[in-house]
């Protein structure tokens, strides 16, 4: 094999330094310099190099990030000064008898200056650096030795292998947390879950393991980060005067300091401070559970000294717990306006987040199963600002000999029709969604809605009144409306009762797809309603069809006809047509195309104004000859139809010598099909 020639490692070191740079811009500045691509190309190049050349491999190299297929062995490191535990105040009144001390021990009276520094809810850290190379990384441990994490450390990209400056003293130690952010926690605890593996309850927990993963590799694919939040040396001539002025010198350094640090001068600004960051606790980007306050001088700090395993010139004032243990007493299921139908454990009621909590959702059966849930455990509850409270862990060693199974109810606990859960879906629903009065308001206000039946006037301030006064259940109910009734509600004049009673007789007689998608059923949307309808022709056929019969329908898959079969075999459903009909309802059942469907396979595009038809009764008859309308124009547009001040459009269908229809020309295509307009 060749040696690198000078020239080579001339190139190498180059490349390492623009790539440290820009790890800076990206993981620190939060500060892009150049796009991933770029980034990429320059991370490959050195890559070759070191490979081509294993003589200028450096520990230090970018490139380690990657991470070691060997087992870390987790080796003992004693901290050259001790990595001491924090007091905590969990009142007001404990701050200020924090300060009081402060000001008591130091003999002043007047205000002594705090940096106030979120307490990021991860793990302690310990790094050394012998001529600005991290040579050690640690674990807090027992404040006294902790583990050898350094292969690990490494492959976090915000903590610099070398450090940046000329400042930099011959041995420093840098201490922080890592953590890991909300994103990544989340996407973290997804992969696991779809590989089958056990997650994480929170990221602080996450964080930890991913830390002590016994190969770097896998810790390198972990989503880490860390902020540095104090400096020490073995040289006290090179410390600054001030804890603020260590964090800024950490920085220059190359390390991310947290944003939200402040100064504060007096303990009024400290609580200032605290209820200010409290405020926006849920809507970092990280977790924290407090602020550390720590007296700003270091010489003050000195005089303050130690007690027991604490600094007395700091404390953490903590927020209140997110995370809590208690019982499950009971598992119910509450049913969704779209007929989810969700479990809830009703829990012994707990003190979490600030409020006292007595229930907690369980999302589905899969997380029921996932978590091993069972009534009478014992279990972690978390919640976090306006978040529902959810069940996070179970706590199998705490289980009693009659803990119960969770098992699905057969039928709707509001309405009595199944459950369903059809297969590859994780949420069971109500199939009663016509009847069912969980679903009421939803499924009225989907009929009424303008891609349905577009019953004008109808919106989803007076459905809620209607449902609410009694005077609707189903959608059927809507037919029965007089305008006398109408009027009795307030704020419901003469006029706007005759138009609503008007509007919602207009829908007595729809088109059979319109009609067959203000029904609601789950995943029939207007293109599959539009299908089954051309396909079948009348509501009977549509309802008597097994699911096998409705998957020769283009987009009806075996979810989709299971969704249809389940709702056509719900006796309530049955029930709400039969008394639609009843009141006068009349769907077009007849098949509306009586030519087949000539322009099946054709992309048309509709521009201008149309004088007797709207565009989307233009496009619903181009659909039923088997038309796709589209919104724009190409080569593959097969026509387009012009109205009244057609624009861009139409210039670039005559660009592309696309055929184009004035609306004469259209409604001649349609009578030539059996379709009139209007």
């Amino acid at each position: 094999m060749s040696k690198a020639t000078p020239e080579t490692i001339q190139r190498v070191e180059e490349l390492r330094s623009v790539i440290d740079d820009h790890n800076y811009y990206y993981y620190v500045l939060d500060d892009p310099r150049i796009p991933d691509a770029e980034y990429d190309r320059l991370f490959r190049e050195l890559q070759r190099l070191e490979s081509d050349y294993p003589e200028l491999a450096s520990d230090n190299s970018p490139t380690c990030r990657v991470g070691s297929a060997a087992e870390t062995r987790f080796g003992e490191v004693v901290h050259r000064l001790p990595m001491l535990s924090l007091d905590n105040a969990f009142s007001d009144d404990e701050l200020r008898d924090f300060d009081r001390r402060v000001r008591d021990r130091l003999g002043l009276s007047e205000e002594v200056e705090y940096v106030c520094e979120p307490k990021l809810d991860g793990l302690a850290v310990s790094l050394h650096y012998e001529n600005g190379s991290l040579t050690t990384a640690a674990t807090r441990g027992d404040g006294y030795s902790g583990e050898d994490i350094t292969a690990n450390i490494r492959t976090i990209p915000s903590v610099p292998l070398k450090l940046r400056g000329d400042d930099v003293p011959e041995l420093v130690e840098v201490r922080g947390e890592v953590y890991m952010p909300r994103d990544g926690f989340e996407q973290l605890n997804r992969r696991l879950a779809d590989r089958g593996e056990k997650t994480f309850v929170n990221p602080r927990n996450a964080a930890a393991g991913s830390l002590r993963q016994k190969k770097s590799t896998v810790t390198a694919r972990r989503p880490l980060d860390m902020c540095a939040y104090s400096v020490a040396v073995t040289d006290e001539s090179l410390l600054p005067e001030t804890q603020w002025e260590g964090l800024q010198r950490v920085r220059s350094w190359g390390f991310r300091i947290n944003p939200e640090m402040r100064r504060a001068r007096g303990v009024d600004e400290c609580l200032e401070a605290y209820n200010e960051l409290l405020a926006k606790r849920d809507t970092l980007p990280y977790e924290i559970d407090g602020i550390v306050f720590k007296v700003n001088r270091l010489d003050q700090q000195k005089a303050l000294g130690f007690v027991s395993r604490a600094p007395r010139w700091a404390i953490a004032r903590k927020f209140p717990a997110q995370e809590e243990l208690t019982v499950i007493e009971d598992v119910e299921f509450q049913v969704g306006r779209t007929g989810a139908v969700t479990p809830v454990a009703r829990l012994k009621p707990v003190f979490v987040g600030g409020v006292t909590v007595s229930n907690a959702t369980l999302h589905n059966m899969d997380e029921i199963r996932r978590l091993d849930v069972r009534i009478g455990d014992t279990v972690f509850i978390r919640r976090a600002g306006d978040v529902i409270p959810q069940v996070v862990k179970v706590v199998t060693e705490k289980r009693p000999v009659k803990a119960r199974q969770v098992e699905l109810p057969a039928t709707c606990p509001v309405c009595g029709s199944d459950v369903i859960q059809i297969e590859g879906e994780a949420v069971a629903r109500c199939s009663g969604g016509l009847f069912c009065p969980a679903q009421r308001k939803e499924a009225i206000r989907h009929y009424a809605s303008r891609k349905a039946l577009d019953i004008e006037g109808l919106g989803d301030k007076w459905i809620d009144v209607l449902v609410d006064r009694g005077m609707i259940e189903t959608v059927a109910d809507l037919y029965h409306l007089s305008a006398d009734d109408l009027m009795r509600l307030e704020r419901m004049g003469e006029k706007s009762a005759s138009n609503l009673v008007d509007a919602i007789d207009r829908a007595r007689n729809p088109v059979l797809w319109r009609f067959l998608y203000a029904l609601g059923i789950r995943e029939v949307g207007e293109a599959t309603a539009k299908a089954l309808a051309s396909h079948f022709g009348t509501l009977e056929a549509i309802a008597a069809a097994d699911e096998e019969t409705l998957q020769t329908v283009p987009d009806v898959g075996p979810i989709v006809a299971g969704h249809i079969r389940s709702f056509f075999e719900q006796t309530h459903n049955r029930e709400t047509l039969d008394a639609l009909r009843e009141a006068g309802v009349s769907w077009q059942e007849e098949p509306i195309q009586q030519g087949g469907q000539p322009l099946k396979g054709q992309t048309w595009v509709l521009t201008g104004t149309l004088s007797e038809m709207t565009r989307d009764e233009a496009r619903e008859k181009l659909e039923s000859l088997g038309a796709r309308v589209a919104g724009s124009v190409s080569r593959k547009t097969a026509c387009v139809v012009a109205g009244e001040a057609a624009g861009s459009k139409l210039a670039r269908a005559e660009q592309l010598d696309v055929p184009v229809l004035d609306e004469a020309g259209l409604r001649a295509l349609l009578k030539e099909h059996g379709l009139e307009p209007g």
